[in-house]
């Protein structure tokens, strides 16, 4: 009996480590616009949820993050691709955390501490282009290395 549950946690384990791919998170779903989440970093998925999904399109919302950190944050770096029919068709990329540059709450966080936010967040945008697309997101550290990495399924048919 005891061979028999040993078996079957190191096939669960193993089975896990063979893994590649973390679930489709379901970030809002509401009237016209659904958005879906997706941790492209195979070591490590992230939860995030939105308030009222439709307040994306005004100036301030408000989102839950979580996740442990697998690298300090001394500098932050975001690179975001909007990719249509499998081609990037617009590139934006900004620095997050740096000396004296510091826009986040999170900036100067260690390996292993827990980051977690709740509140407002301001996107700048007026509206969520029309259309499905995807959204790559990837945030690095001061050495390159993946901080987090998303791609978000973005389907809005809301007539603005």
């Amino acid at each position: 009996m005891k061979t028999s549950n040993i078996l079957l946690v190191i096939s669960v384990l193993l089975y896990i480590n063979a893994s590649t791919e973390w679930p489709t998170h379901t970030v809002c779903k509401e009237g016209n616009l659904e958005i879906y989440y997706k941790s492209c970093d195979p070591q490590q998925d992230f939860a995030l949820s939105i308030d009222h999904c439709p307040d994306i399109t005004t100036h301030t919302f408000n989102i839950r993050a979580a996740m442990v950190l697998r690298h300090s944050i001394k500098e932050l770096y975001v690179k975001l691709d909007m990719i249509i029919n499998g081609k990037t068709i617009l590139t934006y990329s900004e620095t997050l955390c740096g000396p004296g540059h510091s826009k986040l709450i999170f900036c100067g966080k260690k390996k292993g501490e827990h980051l977690y936010y709740e509140g407002p967040v301001t996107l700048g945008i007026k509206e969520i282009p029309q259309g499905d697309y995807t959204l790559s997101a990837k945030l690095t550290n001061e050495d390159h290395v993946t901080v987090a990495c998303a791609d978000f399924t973005v389907k809005n048919y809301l007539d603005y």
